[in-house]
């Protein structure tokens, strides 16, 4: 009996050395995708400069530059991109996203993310989003992101629509576009709300 209680604490033991690990691990991960958020951020702000600079010294001292009115203004855009959230139910996730939108100014979009975490709980959110750019031309720069709709949960492997648990779930983001050969975008992007808590992401697409 002593060396079953003895087998059984070495275990359970192991078994909460190799949940501390996966943690351990998870929050290395959140760390790095907040550090590789900020360092696409900076490197995207550089490179944009860079290009905007180069445009600028190859125009002649006599050609007018262009005002953000005649600058050529996409209004449709699709994206994907890498996330991760803070879920006040599941705890830490990462997953992918899709997304896409159209107007200027003010965008209309939806987004499908996907989320899993340590505990083997996936997490489906189906967003619906307002975007407010808040610079000319209106399709780029700064912007704020109103998201909501619902937020499914499932264990691993059991995946069922509709599904066993859920909420509603809603948010604010504020992020910023680059956009390159005025087609081409990269955007990195922070969000709090509900049932996260705080969330980043960064996503890459095309203005049509």
């Amino acid at each position: 009996m002593e060396k079953i209680n003895i087998k059984m604490y070495n275990i359970n033991m192991f078994k909460l050395q190799k949940q501390s690990l996966h943690k351990l691990c998870l929050h290395k991960l959140s760390l790095r995708l907040l550090v590789f958020t900020m360092c696409i951020f900076l490197s995207v702000s550089a490179i944009y400069a860079q290009e905007d600079t180069d445009n600028h010294e190859e125009l002649s001292e006599d050609a007018p530059l262009k005002t953000a009115d005649e600058i050529i203004v996409r209004n449709f855009w699709f994206g994907i991109g890498g996330d991760s959230a803070m879920y006040i139910v599941s705890g830490l996730a990462f997953g992918g996203s899709f997304s896409f939108g159209f107007g200027s100014g003010i965008t209309i979009g939806f987004k499908m993310s996907w989320f899993f975490n340590e505990e083997d709980i996936d997490t489906l959110e189906i967003n619906v989003l307002l975007r407010f750019y808040l610079l000319k031309p209106g399709d780029r720069g700064p912007f704020l992101q109103l998201s909501g709709g619902p937020s499914l949960y499932n264990h691993k492997g059991e995946f069922s629509i509709p599904s066993g648990s859920g909420t509603i779930n809603g948010g604010m983001s504020f992020g910023w576009r680059f956009v390159f050969k005025n087609r081409l975008f990269v955007e990195p992007s922070i969000r709090g709300g509900y049932p996260y808590l705080i969330g980043a992401n960064v996503s890459a697409g095309v203005c049509l």
